[in-house]
């Protein structure tokens, strides 16, 4: 099993279907375990995808529409029930603090202490994201406040080892000019990282439901490895997603295209929409994005494209 990947836990938008759940979506990032947008179901389908609550450490919410939080009690619950010994992060919008709490206490439990909220505003907040990642939050352009969430590692370095061993450099050493940039070799002359290994680009994810085509989209999937996006509508509902502040597959592409993704995840699929159109998701996707098209499926697995 891939030490990063998303695990899809539902599929559908407002209203599931007897194959679309509502919204939910785990991703495993090494020690990681981020958990988001749990519509309701999510226990469930988490159990179906041989996921328990110790797998959470991060739960991320875009926004406050039902499909996207109606989840949240029952995940919270199972954290306390099962007693859960770490930090569980609660990254979800400011101004939707009101509903969190309705949510979080939705209902008579034993509770737990270690869910850690942090509400985000403004345009874009920077969260720690433990073990050098960054969990960025961006401001998206919806109906009501809702954030895109973006989880990468800093940029590194691929060590080479034939000129690694042409200097003469094993071991703990390689480390050590891993890490602090230069090292002695064996006749105590100095050799660089950068004599010794090339750049290597840290693996970006990100997340955006619920949000009309904006630059603060486009900017969100920059560079991405795997964007996950919703793409409600076909091209002929354009104008109907538009004013109900959402994307078509067509449009989730163009986001895609221009922020140089490298495998685009389509998903929030209209309930109006049989298995019969899922092609067309697809084919009007793949029309303007030349990278990887996947239309997501409840309980698939889709791992983060390997480093170039």
């Amino acid at each position: 099993m891939s030490d990063r990947e998303l695990t899809v836990l539902g599929t559908s938008s407002a209203v599931p279907t007897k194959r679309r759940n509502h919204n939910g979506y785990f991703l495993r990032w090494d020690s990681h375990g981020v958990l988001l947008d749990p519509g309701e179901g999510i226990q469930r389908q988490m159990r179906h995808a041989g996921l328990s609550a110790h797998d959470v450490t991060r739960i991320c919410v875009t926004h406050f529409h039902g499909d996207h939080c109606l989840g949240v009690p029952g995940i919270v619950q199972r954290i306390a029930r099962d007693r859960v010994p770490h930090e569980v992060e609660a990254v979800f919008p400011a101004s939707g603090l009101e509903y969190w709490r309705r949510l979080r206490h939705a209902s008579v439990f034993e509770d737990t202490d270690v869910i850690a909220e942090r509400p985000v505003s403004g345009e874009v907040a920077a969260l720690g994201g433990g073990s050098g990642l960054t969990l960025t939050a961006r401001r998206l352009t919806h109906r009501i406040e809702t954030y895109g969430y973006r989880l990468a590692e800093p940029d590194g370095w691929r060590m080479l080892p034939e000129r690694l061993a042409a200097r003469g450099i094993t071991g703990p050493d390689i480390g050590i000019l891993e890490r602090e940039g230069r090292v002695r070799d064996a006749e105590g002359s100095w050799v660089g990282r950068e004599e010794c290994a090339v750049p290597r680009r840290g693996q970006v994810f990100a997340f955006a439901m619920d949000t009309a085509y904006c630059e603060a989209a486009v900017q969100l999937a920059e560079g991405a490895d795997l964007l996950v996006i919703e793409s409600t509508y076909l091209d002929s509902e354009a104008g109907f997603a538009a004013s109900r502040g959402h994307l078509t597959a067509a449009q989730a592409a163009r986001i895609a295209e221009r922020a140089g993704v490298r495998t685009l995840v389509l998903t929030h699929i209209s309930e109006r929409y049989e298995e019969a159109d899922d092609e067309r998701f697809v084919a009007e996707a793949s029309a303007r994005f030349g990278g990887d098209v996947v239309l997501a499926a409840d309980l698939a697995t889709i791992p983060v494209p390997r480093r170039r």
